[in-house]
């Protein structure tokens, strides 16, 4: 397993890894429309985006974050990991991989929003929390990245 930047040629294989990733959630089988044009909605801008991607180069998880303007702080965005590979450490390894980068660009509050059906998003109730999240008001966490070792 490989994390790494996204590019267009992996367009396809996150936008059908993100359908899976839903309907295994008992989500809508849709795509927010920041996802087909990644450059320009998080590149471009300076945020950032990764894929994680198997030994077959099909993707099976992703990651993004904003930075929100005139902050030190950034929201996490679309963080997706295919059904069949969940529990595998792709996931830490994404938020890791998000967090240093966060600290390199200057941003030292990660902020995350919880899906506000929490039966179907209950794997992200427990997953912040276990990699240092706290709730600072509903459906919201935060990490402060200072405190990263």
């Amino acid at each position: 397993m490989n994390i790494r930047i996204y590019n267009d040629s992996y367009k396809d294989k996150m936008i059908e890894m993100i359908l899976e990733a839903r309907a295994a959630l008992g989500l809508s089988p849709s795509v927010r429309s920041d996802l087909y044009d990644v450059n320009s909605n998080y590149l471009d801008k300076g945020d950032m985006f990764w894929i994680a991607v198997d030994e077959n180069d099909e993707v099976i998880g992703c990651l993004g974050y904003s930075r929100i303007e005139s902050t030190n702080e950034a929201f996490l965005h679309r963080f997706y990991i295919k059904p069949s590979m969940k529990r595998k450490g792709i996931g830490t390894l994404l938020l890791k991989t998000a967090e240093k980068s966060m600290l390199e660009s200057g941003i030292v509050i990660s902020k995350v929003h919880l899906g506000e059906e929490r039966d179907k998003w209950f794997e992200s109730y427990s997953f912040y929390p276990k990699n240092g999240y706290v709730r600072y008001a509903p459906r919201y966490m935060k990490k402060d990245l200072r405190t990263v070792t």
